[in-house]
């Protein structure tokens, strides 16, 4: 069974890559030429910018995509790791994908149960902001750095 994956400024090279099983790696295509230049930028300032992917195993072409085009987000300076999931069972999730920002501030993103952007919320709740931030560690911790994580 294919998996289906709907979010807007990724569905043309996902279906490409459905058909080719070859990602579209340049910079200057789709949604990167927004996000790249961001990210450099503040990994040149200083910033560190980690990012975590927990996925189910074995994966689905969604995610053989977003492993294949990864590329991207290394050359700009993020650092990327993968966490099977069942290697997650033991660690305390928040319910939603979510970007902490500057140890103080958590970005919950929203997505349907076919891929589509739902909407963002933001918190400074120190509560949340902690749960946020041991979650993200444990899971850095236990993540298999992207050059070593194969789909």
């Amino acid at each position: 069974m294919r998996d289906q994956y709907a979010v807007g400024d990724e569905a043309e090279d996902y279906a490409a890559f459905l058909k080719t099983r070859v990602a579209n790696t340049d910079p200057a295509k789709s949604f990167w030429p927004e996000w790249l230049p961001l990210v450099a930028d503040a990994v040149a300032r200083g910033v560190v910018m980690r990012r975590a992917r927990i996925v189910s195993e074995p994966v689905t072409d969604y995610i053989r995509y977003e492993h294949a085009i990864t590329v991207l987000n290394l050359q700009a300076g993020e650092d990327v790791r993968w966490l099977p999931r069942r290697r997650a069972s033991d660690l305390a999730l928040p319910g939603s994908d979510f970007w902490l920002l500057d140890g103080r501030l958590v970005q919950f993103n929203h997505f349907t149960g076919t891929g589509d952007w739902a909407g963002m919320e933001h918190t400074e709740d120190p509560g949340v902001v902690a749960l946020c931030a041991a979650a993200f560690e444990a899971v850095w911790q236990r993540a298999v750095p992207h050059e070593k994580y194969t789909v």
